[in-house]
């Protein structure tokens, strides 16, 4: 007999060698109360495991794993101890710093589980049964060693994308230009003009939301002279979407 949720074994009445049973059930408790695993992609035994150590079984598994497929083992005594993964779990994932949940019969993160909003460059904020998403884009790039009347960025507005704001911050004194404007081509200071050119200087270049149709680069145009040099951080917020499957 084992109990229902954790199938630790019981000690039957009048049981010879009743401390193995505890045991047993102490070693299962080990594995499981506080559960943190070291990694969830391995489908065979590390080489050298050290007590205790515990792993999610990835697909595949093999060697003393062979049909543990996302179960948690454990290596306790000398062998591997396999822990039968139930609903609802939850385990700190060492190397991915990330917590997971055992759910419908496989390990999801738990901002997956409880449709939790996750701090990312691309943050989805809703979504429909067929992937239609609404999302909160960000990106940046740092534009080094500026030269010439104007500079262009890699990164871009996404085509098909309401943009927000770009902001700006000069991390490293810009010379030749007297200030800056921050803007897209046909519109130089649409997210701000005559900005400062001194380390550490900022700009929030917030507009009305606005549609973009096609992919926009931002582009940096020098005031009073061309730059010579100096660099700007560049972040573009701004929402997207995805389309149904």
């Amino acid at each position: 007999m084992t109990t229902p949720n954790l199938a630790l074994p019981h000690i039957a009445a009048a049981q010879a060698q009743k401390h193995v049973t505890h045991n047993q059930s102490l070693d299962l408790l080990d594995g499981l109360v506080q559960l943190s695993v070291k990694d969830r992609d391995l489908s065979a035994p590390p080489a050298s495991p050290a007590e205790g150590d515990r792993y999610i079984v990835a697909a595949g598994a093999s060697g003393a794993w062979a049909g543990w497929d996302g179960d948690v083992a454990m290596f306790s005594g000398g062998a591997w101890l396999r822990l039968h993964a139930r609903e609802g779990w939850r385990v700190w994932v060492e190397d991915e710093a990330a917590l997971i949940v055992r759910s419908g019969g496989a390990w999801i993160t738990l901002e997956a589980a409880l449709g939790l909003v996750t701090r990312s460059t691309d943050v989805t904020l809703a979504l429909s049964p067929n992937g239609a998403a609404t999302r909160l884009t960000v990106a940046e790039e740092t534009l080094t060693n500026l030269a010439g009347p104007t500079v262009t960025s890699s990164i871009v507005i996404p085509a098909r994308a309401i943009a927000l704001c770009v902001s700006t911050r000069t991390t490293s004194a810009i010379t030749g230009a007297t200030s800056y404007d921050c803007g897209i081509i046909g519109s130089p200071a649409k997210f701000g003009g005559s900005l400062s050119t001194a380390t550490g200087a900022s700009n929030l270049g917030i507009i009305w939301p606005e549609a973009f149709w096609v992919d926009t680069p931002i582009v940096l145009t020098a005031n009073g002279g061309d730059f010579t040099d100096g660099a700007v951080r560049i972040a573009i917020h701004a929402f997207a979407f995805t389309p149904p499957d």
